[in-house]
């Protein structure tokens, strides 16, 4: 993951963008690429979408990592810290069940 991140953060520094990526923007972005994301799927099931719009479903959900890895380097967020953080406490609320 950690190589992910620097890559990201080197294409966005190589462009000069940091100063404008202020936390509301990065957030607006974020909801904006999702629902880039969820038109794919509008009026279609699940398997008719993947079926034909697969290729800009990757894209957006790549759009969506970019500018959460954008936020969280901007707040200085461990982004993998935190997703294991939300997963015990997502294990504690919903315990898998009894084999």
């Amino acid at each position: 993951m950690k190589k992910m991140i620097d890559r990201i953060i080197e294409f966005r520094d190589e462009r000069g963008w940091k100063p404008y990526h202020h936390e509301k923007d990065l957030a607006i972005s974020i909801s904006l690429e999702a629902n880039e994301l969820l038109e794919n799927f509008q009026w279609k099931s699940s398997e008719e979408a993947v079926a034909s719009t697969q290729e800009n479903i990757k894209e957006e959900m790549a759009d969506v990592l970019i500018y959460l890895v954008q936020l969280a380097d901007k707040m200085n967020i461990d982004l993998e810290e935190e997703v294991y953080k939300k997963l015990e406490k997502n294990a504690l609320k919903y315990p898998a069940p009894m084999k």
